[in-house]
């Protein structure tokens, strides 16, 4: 299949497949006598997965490498469960820091409360 039926499956654009191959996210299509890429459904699979893994907070570089290990043969669940632990670190980490953010929202709302505005210009003698 062409690249305009690959990116119409997958539900992505044709420079989403492009900059997938650049990437190493696809491995490089055979080419029709014409000239033009062809690809699998494999193809659109892999992406799909790759939109996957990006989607539960992966990087585009720890995809590549997770697709990579899969191609090398040998990745379990066992094996990658790591990349999921690490993404959960950082949502865990993203959590901290909205929490810590909204508690100073609400101390500086509270002041506003006291009539302590953090908006309003301080009154400065003339």
């Amino acid at each position: 299949m062409k690249i305009g039926q690959v990116a119409a499956q997958a539900e992505v654009t044709v420079d989403t497949v492009r900059f997938y191959e650049r990437r190493g996210v696809l491995p490089t299509p055979e080419r029709s006598s014409s000239g033009y890429r062809t690809y699998t459904d494999a193809t659109v699979e892999r992406i799909r997965l790759a939109r996957r893994l990006q989607a539960l907070g992966l990087t585009l570089d720890e995809v590549i490498d997770a697709l990579h290990a899969t191609d090398r043969g040998g990745a379990t669940c066992d094996s990658e469960r790591w990349r999921l632990e690490a993404v959960v670190e950082r949502i865990e980490a993203k959590i901290a820091e909205l929490r810590r953010v909204r508690r100073e929202v609400r101390s500086v709302m509270a002041a506003c409360d006291k009539g302590s505005c953090l908006f309003a210009e301080p009154d400065v003698p003339a």
